[in-house]
């Protein structure tokens, strides 16, 4: 992703405005932990205003775009990859939704990190802090619970 100064601070000044950039836990049995570490940056349209998010998209050149059933259409990007990229690209450029970009890349830096269970513990506890900053009234997986199912699998020692 090749990308003047100037389109960098459009990308975050939309993601200021009309964007999400956050990290939830889905409890997923398949993986080590029993929960999967999910990011994302998403950007939002009402669907009349579809053509913004397909411009955003053909200029970043990652994720892909969704119509809501409440007539919102958003622009997903979710690979991990791709949402680290992104946020170095335009964390210089971001103003309100700076603390954000921090936490993501802490994150994602700490995800990479992972050897045991008190290391996914560690990272679980940073992600509760998207609650508080995204003011988040139903997140249901939080360090608390995966630690519960950690100790409940054995996978967790006191």
């Amino acid at each position: 992703m090749k990308v003047k100064e100037t389109t960098k601070a459009y990308i975050a000044g939309f993601l200021d405005g009309d964007g999400s950039i956050y990290v939830k836990l889905t409890q997923n049995d398949s993986y080590r932990y029993k929960y999967q570490i999910c990011p994302y940056v998403v950007f939002y349209q009402s669907k009349g205003n579809k053509f913004v998010l397909e411009k955003m998209r053909r200029l970043i050149q990652i994720g892909y775009i969704r119509e809501r059933k409440d007539g919102i259409c958003e622009y997903i990007i979710g690979d991990v990859n791709s949402i680290e990229k992104l946020v170095k690209y335009i964390k210089s450029y971001v103003i309100l939704k700076r603390n954000h970009v921090r936490l993501m890349l802490d994150i994602l830096n700490k995800k990479k990190k992972i050897k045991n269970a008190k290391d996914f513990l560690e990272v679980c506890i940073l992600i509760d802090k998207f609650k508080k900053l995204n003011y988040s009234k139903k997140r249901t997986n939080t360090t608390e619970q995966v630690r519960k199912i950690l100790k409940q699998k054995g996978l967790l020692t006191p």
